[in-house]
């Protein structure tokens, strides 16, 4: 198993690492996504690095990305309209030759090496924090399909020997004995899944992410492993331990979104990555109602 995802890394990451790599021979124009409205290709926070002869990332494609490039660029050759602060606007109607409908708002900001340490942290605050119990089959599957996405993964076993050698950048593993002990450190926001090698431990891990509910309520996602007797199992104990109802409907059992059929490790990956990312879009919608999220 080791090594086996020694080459991937999130396209925010591996976009970031551009970015900084080519502050260090040469300035840059930081493309960004200041806000949207109505049916756009891309969201808020998106972002593209123009620079004099190559791109990085970007911000939807089209007539729309061809004509920030070209701002982007008159900007790094222009100091004078190096930094103008205020958002420009583009309409997605017959002007652009896009027909999505939409409104994006684009910030330009010229970047150069000083600025990499500011913008590492700024971009990497991007990612969504998923926390893994478990790292059996499934969890190895899942681990390697959230690779890709716009995840900070913290990864949790009481197992030695459990995690892969090379690991991703936005990929942290935890060694936890007792397992449901690594919960209360977890990353506000974090998305929890468990699926440990154990029932106990998953008892354990669920007990300990509604008592943190109970105290704090920062978990927006409870997702466990297993079947619909498995979840009457678990909610007769929990119960026991003095979780309402309204506390146990925090839980989703089984995981994955519905109509995927199959149980291997990478289909069940898929279904609950998906879940994962309409979580975070449903999140996001609430957050921001005006905003809009479809593909253009």
């Amino acid at each position: 198993m080791v090594g086996w995802w020694c080459n991937e890394r999130t396209a925010a990451v591996e976009n970031l690492l551009l970015l900084l790599e080519g502050l260090a021979a040469e300035p840059a124009c930081l493309v960004t996504v200041e806000s949207t409205q109505g049916s756009v290709p891309r969201e808020s926070g998106a972002w593209m690095a123009v620079f004099a002869g190559r791109l990085v990332g970007t911000i939807g494609g089209g007539h729309l990305e061809h004509q920030a490039i070209a701002e982007a660029r008159r900007r790094l050759a222009d100091p004078s309209a190096a930094n103008d602060p205020a958002p420009m606007r583009f309409a997605l109607g017959p002007a652009l030759g896009q027909c999505c409908g939409g409104v994006v708002y684009l910030e330009f900001e010229c970047v150069a090496v000083q600025d990499a340490p500011v913008l590492a942290r700024r971009l990497t605050a991007q990612l969504h924090p998923v926390a893994l119990f478990g790292g059996g089959h499934v969890g190895h599957a899942l681990a390697r399909t959230l690779a890709p996405l716009p995840f900070a993964l913290t990864w949790i076993d009481s197992r030695d020997g459990i995690f892969p050698a090379a690991l991703p950048p936005n990929v942290h593993c935890e060694h936890s004995e007792p397992v449901q002990m690594a919960v209360p450190a977890l990353a506000p926001g974090s998305r929890v899944l468990i699926m440990s090698f154990s029932h106990a431990e998953d008892l354990d891990v669920v007990a300990a992410c509604l008592k943190r509910q109970r105290e704090r309520g920062d978990l927006p996602f409870i997702g466990l492993i297993g079947s619909k007797t498995k979840w009457a199992t678990f909610t007769s104990r929990l119960t026991a331990r003095g979780f309402s109802p309204r506390e146990l409907a925090q839980v989703t059992c089984p995981i994955g979104v519905p109509g995927i059929p199959g149980k291997e490790p990478e289909v069940i990956a898929v279904a609950v990555a998906a879940q994962l990312l309409q979580s975070v879009a449903a999140a996001q919608a609430v957050a921001n109602p005006l905003q809009g999220y479809s593909q253009a």
